[in-house]
C-alpha cells in the first residue's frame, strides 16, 4: 500500500499547500467536531478504507467509525461512517475524502452493474489501462471492490501485442517469437496476451501458439463463436472492443472467459456523497 500512501501526501499536499486558511481563521484550534457520511444516491460504495486513510494522515487523533464496508450496496439516506474530533481536520479531510469516494463508488457501482448483467455466466469482466494517469491504483481497486477483475497493472506485469505491435514486429509469428527471445534473455515470466483483429489472423495464433490468452477484438457474435470453439480451451479468451451494456450478455454467451471494458474507468459517473456536520 505505499503507491496510496504516496498518492495521500500527494492529494494533501495539492489540496492544502501551506494551510487550510478558511478553517484556521474561523474554526478554533481547540474546537471539536462530528460528521457523517451521507449516501445521496443508490450504488456500491467504495473508499471506506482509503477514507479511514486519509482522515489518519491528516489528524491521527480522529475517531472513525464504520458503519459500512467497502463492496456494501448503500441507497439514499445510508450513512457510511462517522468521524469525530478536531473541526479542523474533518474540515481539512472532507474534500479529499469525498473526490477519492465518490469516484470510487462510480467505478464499483458501474462495475457491479456489468457484473450483474452476466450473473450465471462464467464470464468474468475485465478492466483496462483507460484509468486517470496517477490514478490507476484506486480505480482498479474500485473494480474489484463492484466485482470485477483487474486486467495487468501496466506495460511491465503482462506481456500484451496488439494490432500495432504486430504491424511493427513483421506480423503475428515474428512477435510472438521475438517475445519468447526477449523473456528467455532476462529471465522474466510473464504471462503473453495477443490480440487477432479477425478469424484469420487468430489461426495464424494458433498455428505459432506459445500464449496464454487471445484477445478477440471487434469480433461479431457469429465470429467470436467460431472464434472460440477453435481455441477449444486451449488458452483464455477475450472479448474487446465496443462492447456495451445492451450487448455485454451476447458476447458472454459466446463462450469467452472474460469481457474487457475500458467504460469501467473511462467513462463513469461519480456517485453523489456528502460529508455533513451532526
Amino acid at each position: 500500500m505505499n503507491y496510496i500512501d504516496d498518492l495521500i501526501d500527494i492529494a494533501i499536499k495539492e489540496d492544502v499547500g501551506d494551510g487550510d486558511h478558511t478553517s484556521l481563521s474561523c474554526i478554533p484550534k481547540n474546537a471539536l467536531g462530528k460528521a457523517q457520511l451521507l449516501v445521496k444516491e443508490n450504488g456500491i460504495i467504495a473508499g471506506v478504507e482509503l477514507a479511514e486513510k486519509i482522515f489518519a494522515k491528516i489528524d491521527s487523533s480522529l475517531i472513525f467509525y464504520k458503519l459500512l464496508n467497502d463492496g456494501d450496496k448503500v441507497t439514499s439516506g445510508d450513512i457510511v461512517f462517522t468521524i469525530e474530533g478536531s473541526s479542523r481536520a474533518i474540515l481539512q479531510a472532507e474534500r479529499l475524502v469525498l473526490n477519492f469516494m465518490q469516484r470510487m463508488s462510480g467505478i464499483a457501482s458501474s462495475t457491479n452493474s456489468y457484473v450483474k448483467l452476466l450473473d450465471g455466466l462464467n464470464t468474468k469482466i475485465l478492466d483496462t489501462r483507460k484509468t486517470t494517469p496517477g490514478l490507476r491504483e484506486i480505480e482498479k481497486w474500485a473494480v474489484k471492490i463492484g466485482g470485477g477483475v483487474n486486467h495487468r497493472m501496466g506495460l511491465y506485469d503482462m506481456i500484451m501485442i496488439k494490432d500495432n505491435h504486430v504491424d511493427y514486429a513483421g506480423g503475428i509469428k515474428e512477435a510472438i517469437t521475438s517475445t519468447h527471445e526477449y523473456l528467455n534473455k532476462n529471465n522474466k515470466q510473464l504471462k503473453i496476451e495477443v490480440e487477432a483483429r479477425n478469424l484469420a489472423e487468430l489461426n495464424e495464433i494458433l498455428a505459432v501458439g506459445g500464449v496464454h490468452r487471445i484477445m478477440l477484438d471487434n469480433f461479431s457474435y457469429e465470429d467470436m463463436r467460431t472464434a472460440v470453439k477453435l481455441i477449444d480451451g486451449k488458452y483464455e479468451t477475450e472479448a474487446s472492443g465496443g462492447i456495451t451494456d445492451e450487448t455485454i450478455k451476447s458476447y458472454a454467451e459466446c463462450g469467452v472467459d472474460f469481457i474487457s471494458v475500458g467504460a469501467l474507468t473511462h467513462q463513469i459517473n461519480s456517485i453523489d456523497l456528502s460529508l455533513k456536520a451532526i
